[in-house]
C-alpha cells in the first residue's frame, strides 16, 4: 500500500500584501501529478487545510477541486483532518457529498465517519470515535487510521472522555490510542496515526515553529505529545503543524511532519518543501520516500551594505519574495526606495538598519523641543523609531487620527 502524506496547505494565506493563491494552485497541481505518478492508494492531509476559519471563495474552490482530482473518481481514498487554523464544522460540512468521491473529513477528535461503499470498491468498513477502517481498490489488507484532529487541551480531554482534569493530555491520548489499536490494529492490516499536534522526544529541545504557529503551545493550546506515547502497532505516524519536513525518532514506525508545500514566512526562507510517500506492508515497517516540491516562489532574505549591492542581488533573484535589510548611515531616501522597488516586484519587507542609530537616539532623547508642533514632533519620533522620514500617506493618516481625537 502506498500512501501520500501532506499537510499545512494554508489555503488563503497572504504574506503581507502578497496573495499566495497562484502559487498554491501550482503546487497543489504538482501534488496531484505526484499522486498519479507514484500510483498511491490513499492521500492523507494532516490539518491546516485553510489559513483561517473563513477562507476566501477562491481558496475553498481550489481545495475541493484538488481533493476531487486526488480521489481519482473514487478509486483513491483521501482523508483530511482539521488543524489549529481550521474550523472543524466547515471542514466536515461537505461530508455527505465528499463520501461519494471517497473523500473523508474529520473535524473533531471524536468525529465518527459514516460507513459507505463505492462502486470502485473503496469502502469504510468500521468507524468509531477517532478511528476508521477502510478497504481500498486492489488492496487485500485493510487500512486502519487513528485520527486526532487538533483541539485545545480542554476540548481534547472532553472529546476523549477524560474525567480527570489534572491528567496530562499525553497520558489521556496514549490510553485512548492504545484502546483503539488493541481493538482494531493487528498485523493483518496497515496501521496509521494521523494527527495535528506537537510531537517531540522527551528531553529534547522544542522543535522550531513559525511565529504564527506558536499559539498551539501557549495558554489554551495542546501540550506537547511525546513519541513514546505512540502505540507500537502503529506503522506510520503522519503529523501536521510544523512547516519544515522533519522526522521524530520513535520506537514505533516512522513519525514524520511532512511540512507545508510552500514557505509561508521568512523564518522558512530557503527551506526545501516535500510530500512523503509511505510504502507499507502488513506486519512490517514502512519505507518512506521524500519527494521534493518545485513549484512556488522562493522566500529569500538579504542584508545589503549599499544600494548597488541590493539592486544587483534583486536582479539576480527575480522570481522570489524577498525581505531586504538595508544598512544605511541615516535613512533610506524616497529616491532609494523607488530604485529598489523599481527593479523587483516581490519586495515584501524593506528594513532600514541605521548605523548611527545610537547617536540619533541620544540626540533625540536630549533635544526634544516641546515648543514644536505635534506633526513635527511625530515626524521626529517616526524617524527615531523607523530610521527614515514618514511618507505622505503616513502623515495623512496621522492627521486623520488627530482630527478624530479633536472631534471627540
Amino acid at each position: 500500500m502506498r500512501i501520500l502524506h501532506t499537510s499545512d496547505w494554508h489555503l488563503g494565506k497572504h504574506l503581507n500584501n502578497f496573495s499566495r493563491h497562484p502559487e498554491q494552485e501550482e503546487v497543489l497541481n504538482e501534488i496531484c501529478k505526484i499522486a498519479d505518478k507514484e500510483d498511491v492508494n490513499a492521500v492523507i492531509i494532516a490539518g491546516d487545510l485553510f489559513d483561517t476559519f473563513n477562507p476566501p471563495i477562491e481558496s475553498t474552490e481550489l481545495f475541493y477541486k484538488t481533493l476531487k482530482r486526488l480521489s481519482n473518481n473514487g478509486k483513491r481514498a483521501v482523508i483530511a483532518i482539521a488543524g489549529n487554523h481550521d474550523s472543524p464544522d466547515r471542514i466536515e460540512a461537505p461530508d455527505p457529498l465528499a463520501r461519494e468521491c471517497g473523500i473523508i473529513f474529520a473535524g473533531y477528535p471524536n468525529s465518527i465517519i459514516t460507513p459507505f461503499e463505492l462502486e470502485t470498491g473503496l469502502k469504510v468498513t468500521h468507524s468509531q470515535e477517532g478511528f476508521i477502517s477502510l478497504m481500498l481498490p486492489g488492496i487485500a489488507e485493510p487500512l486502519r487510521i487513528l485520527m486526532t484532529p487538533y483541539a485545545n487541551e480542554f476540548r481534547l480531554k472532553t472529546f476523549l472522555g477524560s474525567e480527570d482534569s489534572e491528567a496530562e493530555l499525553r497520558t489521556v491520548l496514549q490510553e485512548k490510542w492504545h484502546q483503539l489499536v488493541d481493538l482494531h490494529c493487528d498485523t493483518n492490516g496497515i496501521n496509521i496515526l494521523l494527527t495535528h499536534l506537537m510531537f517531540m522526544n522527551k528531553g529534547e529541545e522544542l522543535p522550531e515553529e513559525p511565529d504564527d504557529e506558536k499559539p498551539i503551545l501557549h495558554v489554551g493550546g495542546a501540550q506537547i505529545i511525546y513519541s513514546e506515547n505512540i502505540p507500537k502497532q502503529i506503522q506510520y505516524t503522519a503529523l501536521g503543524h510544523l512547516h519544515r519536513k522533519q522526522r521524530v525518532s520513535s520506537d514505533a514506525g516512522p513519525v514524520f511532519y511532512s511540512g507545508s508545500p510552500l514557505s509561508y514566512s521568512f523564518s522558512e526562507a530557503n527551506q526545501k518543501k516535500y510530500v512523503l510517500v509511505a510504502e507499507i506492508e502488513a506486519g512490517t515497517s514502512s519505507i518512506i520516500k521524500e519527494i521534493e516540491l518545485t513549484k512556488g516562489k522562493k522566500l529569500l532574505r538579504k542584508r545589503a551594505e549599499t544600494i548597488e549591492e541590493a539592486i544587483n542581488w534583486l536582479i539576480e533573484s527575480p522570481d522570489s519574495l524577498v525581505e531586504l535589510t538595508m544598512a544605511t548611515d541615516t535613512y533610506l531616501t524616497a529616491e532609494e526606495r523607488k530604485q529598489l522597488y523599481g527593479v523587483h516586484e516581490g519586495i515584501v519587507s524593506l528594513i532600514p538598519d541605521v548605523k548611527n542609530q545610537n547617536e540619533w537616539n541620544n540626540s533625540l532623547n536630549h533635544n526634544i523641543d516641546l515648543n514644536k508642533g505635534i506633526e513635527e514632533l511625530f515626524g521626529e519620533y517616526f524617524k527615531h523609531a523607523k530610521g527614515q522620514e514618514p511618507n505622505e500617506n503616513i502623515l495623512k493618516l496621522f492627521k486623520e487620527v488627530l482630527s478624530e481625537e479633536d472631534s471627540q
